[in-house]
Parts: structure tokens; sequence; C-alpha cells
């Protein structure tokens, strides 16, 4: 009589309910992907505040232009870099490039920019933070504010999931 080595003894099925794993509260989940969706908008705004900062800075301190046109020049050097930014890191999971989300962002980021310049006037000139430190802190309030805007436009008409843009949702 010959005796197969090779043959393994039949694996026992685990019992249901310990290989069953619970399914993640909704609530938490839609949490979670708010919070890597506000991360990675941070990423980029603030590479987009970085761009935004140095060239407000080479402009007005270091090239000596009006304070007005080196925060809106700055701004829309931001705009630009910000939008390679989002479109290809932060909303990249989310629809593909059309004509109309372009036009959106380039739109809301020009309303933002027109926020940015008012709200960095009105601290610039209305409460005089006009020195080289004040102006930077008056530019990057401005940014912070305006930012808050920014986010929730591009999260909801720019570059909204595939889903929502076919039902004509927001």
């Amino acid at each position: 009589m010959s005796v197969n080595l090779t043959e393994q003894r039949p694996k026992v099925a685990r019992p249901v309910a310990a290989s069953v794993q619970p399914a993640p509260v909704p609530a938490l989940s839609r949490v979670r992907r708010l919070a890597v969706e506000v991360i990675k908008f941070g990423v980029v705004g603030g590479s987009g505040v970085a761009v935004n900062i140095l060239v407000f800075n080479a402009l007005l301190h270091g090239l000596a232009w009006a304070p007005m046109t080196a925060t809106v020049l700055a701004s829309v050097v931001a705009m630009g870099t910000n939008y390679l930014g989002f479109r290809f890191f932060a909303y990249r999971d989310r629809a593909s490039r059309t004509r109309q989300q372009i036009m959106l962002f380039f739109v809301f980021s020009g309303v933002g920019v027109v926020m940015e310049s008012v709200l960095f006037y009105l601290g610039y000139h209305g409460l005089g933070m006009n020195g080289p430190i004040g102006s930077n802190v008056a530019k990057v309030l401005s940014i912070v504010l305006a930012s808050a805007f920014r986010f929730l436009v591009y999260r909801t008409w720019v570059f909204q999931h595939g889903a929502k843009q076919g039902s004509g949702a927001r």
C-alpha cells in the first residue's frame, strides 16, 4: 500500500460570523472623504498661496509695482497654477476635463480674485496695513477668506462627481 505524502488535509471553513466585516457607517465614510478632500485642497491651495505671495512680493517690494496691480497679477498667476493642481491632483477622480469645467473654474476663480482684491484693498488702504509686513498680512488674510468661497464652489460646481454632472445636480 502506498501513502500519498503530498495530500493535504481539507481546510475547515471559518464560521460566517468571523469572516464578515461590518460595513462602515455612511456618515463616517462621508466625513473621511471630506477630510481627504480638504487635505488635498489644502495642499494645492498652499502651493497656490506660496506662488501668490512670492509673485506679490516680487512685484510690490522687488519691482515697486502698485499694490493693487501686484495683488491682482499675483492672484491670476496663482489661479493658473491652482487649476493644474486641482485638475490633476485634488480632483483628478472627478469628471473628465470639459470646456464647461474650465470655464466655471476661471469664472469662479475670477470672482475669487475680485473678492481677494477687495479684501486686500480694505486691509492695505482702509486699515493701513501698507508696510512690508502689513501688506503681507493683508494679502494672506484676503487669500484665506477668498479660499473658503473657492473651496465651496470648486467642489460643488466645477469639479463635480460624474454622477452629479449627468443628473443635472449642482
